[in-house]
């Protein structure tokens, strides 16, 4: 007898514990907005740990993006060193607030980010929001994958001077290998990523004590904190300060929403809670320190100042420390990809035709849109086209655009788990239509909409630009404040969606 003729023809939601699992049956399994790919995991596959959770972290953390951070502090937001570096540990102890809420429900009733969104946002309204985070994702995906590649480039030029001599080409044939890298992996599913996260978060780390030991010969500590900020003589520092925590903030607003993804398989609220606590702000705060410090010392050891530890490593004159770290590197690389910018577009694409895209073709999707996106680079290297920007600028000027739009979803999120369901989640209305949730959610379009239209206006006209500099905060708290306001008059809920109940 088939799978489809013994399912029964009701699905049933079971308490289990602290968890609420979904028994599917014939009348979600046939839903259109429904596969088995972002359907709530079993209690049986909720088994991350706190460990888990934080060699997640550790290994999202520790990438080449990641190691910028201080210099864009230092330069563009005009910070000293130590202001800089006090930027981003609050920032990331910040950001902890909306990751750890937003993982709640995940970890509860085991439901991806874009499912999640179909409370707030509609069946159908989710895939706007849901959309937009994909595709920032694909464009991350394209930016680590560019520089995986040039790790891979710069790795077999020091085994063969045949490849060295492809110069562009080679990080280009670079770019595709790492590519190839990153969809296998994520094809294989969350197991092998939690198996990837696990291995190279203790490598990095070490790697990551060794070069400061490295480098610390050749640095005057006294002399490096005592360094003046680039701001104007007399310039407030809130402004500048403000304007750098904003963009800090903004570089994991996008996690913050779809932490679901991942809480979904850890086996308590306490794991998620204590693995980000422990994952995040730590790792965030050492990684910028190491990055101040190798960026100093660059100067006495390779002859010039370089802040791309790509770049760094490559000039070392010993073939076997530019092979072992760059391998090191293109690890950190796969599991900050594919953990960051492959599984929420892999859903994301999903939750909008989950009848014929399943996680494989979700996952190849996101991989060709990252192409797409990277085209204008790939083009540059290969020196068919000329252009100044580079990828540097590229992700280093969209950090307070994006958290802008982002922003408000998060605020949403919050209000309407914590308050506006009291946490919950019917588990079979959200796999389809005609029940708890809307096919659009009118509060919920309105409370992302205004915020954005707040955005867009100061970017277009110059007038409340502070809404924009300080655009995460702002969006958040107005997007919130905007859904709760709504909803508290019964706007955009159906039937009984005050209060939705678990059998």
């Amino acid at each position: 007898m088939s799978e489809l003729k013994l399912r029964q023809d009701e699905s049933r939601i079971i308490q289990a514990g602290e968890f609420v699992e979904l028994e599917v049956g014939q009348d979600v399994f046939d839903s259109p907005h429904y596969n088995e790919d972002i359907a709530p995991t079993k209690v049986k596959q909720r088994t991350w740990t706190t460990w888990n959770v934080a060699a997640l972290w550790v290994g999202m953390a520790i990438c080449v993006p990641t190691y910028t951070l201080g210099g864009v502090l230092t330069s563009y937001f005009g910070l000293d060193v130590t202001e800089a570096l006090i930027t981003i540990l609050l920032a990331n102890i910040i950001v902890l607030v909306p990751l750890t809420l937003n993982a709640f429900p995940g970890t509860k009733f085991g439901v991806p980010f874009p499912v999640l969104l179909r409370s707030p946002f509609g069946i159908y309204g989710s895939n706007v929001p849901a959309l937009i985070r994909a595709l920032i994702a694909c464009g991350w995906f394209g930016i680590q994958t560019m520089f995986g590649g040039m790790a891979i480039h710069l790795l077999l030029s020091a085994i063969s001077d045949g490849w060295a001599s492809l110069g562009g080409t080679g990080e280009v044939l670079g770019f595709f290998i790492f590519w190839a890298l990153n969809i296998y992996v994520a094809i294989r599913g969350s197991e092998s990523i939690k198996w990837l996260e696990t291995l190279a978060a203790p490598l990095l780390l070490a790697v990551g004590v060794g070069l400061i030991f490295w480098a610390s010969p050749q640095i005057d500590y006294v002399q490096l904190l005592d360094a003046p900020p680039s701001r104007p003589e007399g310039a407030s520092f809130w402004k500048y300060f403000f304007g750098g925590l904003t963009a800090m903030v903004g570089f994991w607003a996008t996690l913050s929403l779809n932490i679901p993804d991942f809480s979904r398989f850890v086996r308590s609220q306490k794991d998620q809670v204590l693995g980000q606590i422990i994952g995040l702000p730590l790792t965030m705060f050492l990684l910028a320190t190491l990055v101040v410090v190798l960026t100093a010392a660059s100067t006495t050891l390779v002859g010039e100042s370089v802040s791309d530890p790509i770049s760094l490593i490559g000039k070392i004159d010993s073939p076997f420390w530019v092979i072992v770290s760059m391998i090191i590197i293109i690890i950190a690389t796969i599991s900050t990809n594919i953990a960051a910018n492959v599984v929420s577009p892999t859903n994301d694409f999903q939750n909008a035709f989950p009848k014929y895209i399943n996680m494989k073709r979700g996952t190849l999707l996101t991989g060709f849109v990252g192409i797409l996106l990277m085209g204008w680079e790939l083009l540059r290297k290969l020196q068919w086209v000329q252009s100044d920007v580079s990828v540097e600028s590229m992700y280093s000027n969209w950090l307070l655009g994006y958290s802008s739009m982002l922003g408000p979803i998060a605020g949403i999120m919050i209000v309407d788990y914590f308050i506006t369901r009291k946490q919950q989640v019917n588990l079979i209305d959200i796999y389809k239509t005609g029940g708890e949730y809307p096919n659009v959610n009118i509060a919920g379009m309105l409370a992302f909409f205004i915020p954005v239209a707040l955005t867009l206006t100061a970017l277009t006209t110059g007038h409340f630009m502070w809404f924009y500099d300080f655009g995460w905060f702002t969006g958040s708290a107005l997007g919130g404040i905007l859904y709760w306001q709504l909803t508290s008059r019964g706007i955009g809920l159906t039937r009984s969606g005050q209060d939705p109940k678990t059998d």
